[in-house]
């Protein structure tokens, strides 16, 4: 006698195989959400930068001098570093766009983002941050910051997305990752040297606006003579 199993018994929608379903209208509201985006700037940096510290000061001027530069500024909707961008952006008209995280600590969006999108899976995110982004700029931060520095990165140096400048803000606070870089990772082979001109590492905002506008001009003129 053939045995009959009903796939609706216990809330379907939660079952492994239904999560692709979940997955992809994720990527279909983020990229449907983001259309009208076309040249935005990512920031991150920690969520625990006060908001009288150097850092969330630094990240405010860079968003606001890229922002009247006609960047968009992308952040993750938190607060620390992610509310100093979207305050940049905010005070500048500029569209202000948060990619809000569900995780069990919940974030609450930072009052500064116009335009808001949430996601429950990270991997989602970051494809959105990177498809919607001309350039990241990346302040100190944590184990996420690194995260998404890192996959970023791996992109480019895997070729499997256009190249793009990534921008480390303060070098007294990335200056050591960097040795380790040269002084293990370099001598022991495990990457080249040319890997680190994917790396801008400065202290300024200006230098910050200063490489991705230059990067933009390269690349428009590579498109106009092909």
């Amino acid at each position: 006698m053939r045995k009959s199993v009903s796939i609706f018994k216990n809330n379907f929608l939660k079952q492994e195989p239904w999560r692709v379903f979940r997955i992809m209208s994720e990527f279909v509201e983020g990229i449907e959400g983001l259309s009208g985006i076309k040249k935005a700037v990512s920031f991150f940096g920690s969520k625990r930068a006060e908001r009288d510290s150097e850092y969330y000061k630094l990240a405010y001027r860079t968003a606001k001098l890229l922002a009247n530069n006609g960047y968009d500024i992308i952040t993750g909707a938190g607060p620390g570093i992610m509310e100093a961008a979207n305050k940049g952006a905010f005070e500048t008209k500029r569209k202000s766009v948060g990619l809000n995280i569900l995780i069990p600590e919940q974030q609450t969006p930072n009052p500064y983002v116009n335009y808001l999108l949430e996601f429950r899976y990270f991997f989602v995110r970051k494809v959105i941050f990177v498809k919607y982004s001309c350039a990241f700029v990346v302040l100190p931060g944590g184990f996420g910051t690194l995260d998404e520095l890192f996959e970023a990165v791996a992109l480019i140096q895997t070729h499997r997305v256009e190249p793009f400048p990534v921008v480390l803000m303060n070098r007294n606070f990335w200056g050591g990752l960097l040795d380790w870089f040269k002084q293990v990772l370099l001598q022991k082979g495990t990457i080249l040297k040319k890997d680190f001109s994917l790396l801008k590492v400065v202290d300024e905002p200006q230098e910050v606006v200063k490489i991705i506008n230059n990067f933009s001009q390269r690349k428009r003129r590579r498109g106009k003579s092909k």
